[in-house]
């Protein structure tokens, strides 16, 4: 199915699991639906099974945004907890309910979500009746599943023991998902390399494919030094970082993370961040970008060399693999919850990358790296190391298992039925009409809350919010080009660099005409700034 497709899918308002191999444009696509919705001033609820992929998408984990927690089982006492507390408020808001990675999700987990919304909601409607859409590739990392409840009560509330995957909880089957399987791949541009992928995913591994790979094997004496190295376990990762960074010649610099917000959701933005609270470089220093930018020409993956650090911000500055030189800002990772931002960490989008854990590399594309599969212990987990890699050139392998190429037999049984649930899917789609179709989509926005935006009346309503949100004119009006004659930056968009720039100097206690003076712009720009970052009272 193509991106397009999935996308109207989606419009209509349908519980969809989205899925497809590594670089389909799974992320892309919730990226493109989450931006209509908010467009037609819905806002989703953005969750993932995991703290990184939380970070990524700047949403909570489905953990803490349903309120269960740690929690591995449900009973009444637990339950009737949750829904008398703030999560109460934020589940009867919601309308739609997005969850990304949802192969690390247990079947447990994905029950206990149900029923907490079904009892927020009071509905029997799976997930209390919202729109729920669900994301990943369960040929990738697995969950961890705990023990099972074994008090009779616990058992009693979700009356089924649910197998591993979500897809085996009955939530699941309640919910009655439209699959929607992308098969383009944006990745890969190596054909042989994506038919191996493509082998191991259909457990077709063949002896001509282990020549591939044998072809790729080097020695750690051999390995490039500028390639990263993916390792199974967080403890090798630092040392090797460590270790490395120490014998670099020149004066270390340390970057902190600056935070804003309630301390619980601090916690998790830096535990899923990917860069450090303490980013410590050097000149020589071998990196990796850790979030994305398309503006400035970087991606969550991208590799460079640190070259020098600017002479007046001390601000890093990077040459990337095919030759570009960045100068790097501060970014901010943040947890947007009904259209406003509840937490937030600001810095460096970069991390030290001569080596990196498989886990945290979910998400990336490497040119290249080295990597030893010699102790994976799970299904899903070499598949996940190779597929990081554009092509078979960027391929370095130290050594790899018996279980370094295969994908678990149940998701690989799964996996053909999730396909066949596709094409029906696409060809129900089809036999839709365009004018059924855009009908469907407005009546889901509008029982959603949201607003209908008429074609003709895009122009009209884009200039009208223009009008309702630039400055009142006073006696004799002015002109934005007359101001900027004095304050070249007059009602020019804020990034995050000049964010952070506005935070550091305004905690040093400069006036607002030395704040506007340092970055030309007016004493009420600084002020509504300020305002806005929640730096100084209304």
């Amino acid at each position: 199915m193509k991106q397009s497709e999935a996308l109207d899918i989606l419009k209509m308002g349908r519980n969809v699991f989205l899925t497809g191999p590594p670089g389909s444009g799974k992320t892309h696509t919730v990226n493109e639906y989450v931006a209509y919705l908010k467009s037609h001033g819905v806002e989703p609820a953005i969750t993932a099974s995991t703290g990184i992929s939380a970070t990524h998408i700047g949403g909570l984990t489905i953990h803490s945004w349903s309120g269960i927690g740690i929690k591995n089982s449900l009973d009444k006492h637990g339950l009737k907890k949750i829904i008398s507390g703030y999560v109460a408020k934020r589940v009867k808001r919601a309308k739609v309910l997005i969850i990304d990675e949802v192969s690390m999700l247990s079947g447990q987990t994905f029950s206990m979500v149900d029923r907490v919304c079904r009892e927020i909601k009071d509905t029997q409607k799976p997930f209390g009746g919202l729109q729920v859409v669900v994301v990943g590739d369960f040929f990738q990392l697995p969950p961890i599943v705990k023990k099972e409840p074994t008090s009779p009560a616990q058992m009693d509330l979700l009356a089924e023991s649910s197998g591993r995957f979500s897809y085996d909880a009955l939530a699941w089957k309640g919910a009655k998902f439209t699959v929607c399987y992308l098969d383009e791949q944006h990745r890969q541009d190596d054909r042989a390399f994506l038919d191996l992928l493509s082998a191991i995913r259909r457990n077709q591994f063949s002896k001509e494919h282990l020549l591939q790979i044998q072809a790729r094997q080097i020695t750690s004496q051999i390995a490039p030094k500028t390639a990263p190295k993916l390792f199974s376990h967080n403890v090798d990762v630092d040392r090797v970082n460590h270790e490395i960074l120490e014998k670099l010649p020149g004066e270390q610099k340390i970057f902190s993370m600056f935070s804003d917000g309630p301390e619980p959701l601090v916690f998790a933005l830096k535990r899923g961040c990917l860069s450090p609270e303490a980013l410590s470089l050097k000149i020589g220093a071998q990196v990796m970008f850790t979030k994305n930018n398309v503006k400035e020409g970087f991606v969550n993956g991208t590799l460079g060399t640190v070259q020098t650090f600017a002479e007046h911000t001390k601000e890093p500055v990077v040459k990337t693999r095919d030759g570009r030189i960045l100068q790097v800002r501060p970014m901010d990772w943040m947890v947007e919850e009904n259209g406003k931002i509840r937490a937030k960490v600001t810095q460096f989008p970069l991390r030290l990358a001569w080596a990196i854990t498989v886990h945290k590399s979910q998400g990336m594309s490497l040119d290249e790296a080295v990597m030893d599969l010699g102790n994976v212990f799970e299904f899903g987990q070499g598949y996940v190391a190779l597929s990081r890699v554009r092509r078979f050139s960027g391929l370095h392998l130290l050594g790899w298992n018996d279980r370094a190429f295969r994908v678990h037999p149940d998701v690989l049984e799964k996996d053909a039925d999730f396909q066949e649930q596709s094409i029906m899917a696409q060809r129900l789609l089809g036999a839709i009409a365009s004018h059924d179709m855009k009908k469907m989509q407005e009546e889901f926005i509008i029982a959603s809350g949201g607003k209908i935006i008429s074609e003709n009346a895009t122009v009209e309503n884009a200039a009208a919010k223009k009008a309702k949100f630039a400055p009142p004119k006073p006696v004799g009006a002015y002109s934005v080009k007359k101001i900027r004659e004095k304050h070249a930056s007059a009602y020019m968009p804020w990034d995050d660099a000049q964010d952070a720039e506005l935070r550091a100097l305004f905690a040093k206690k400069l006036s607002a005409s030395e704040l506007a003076d340092a970055f030309n712009r007016t004493k009420g720009s600084i002020r509504s700034r300020l305002i806005k970052l929640g730096l100084l009272d209304e």
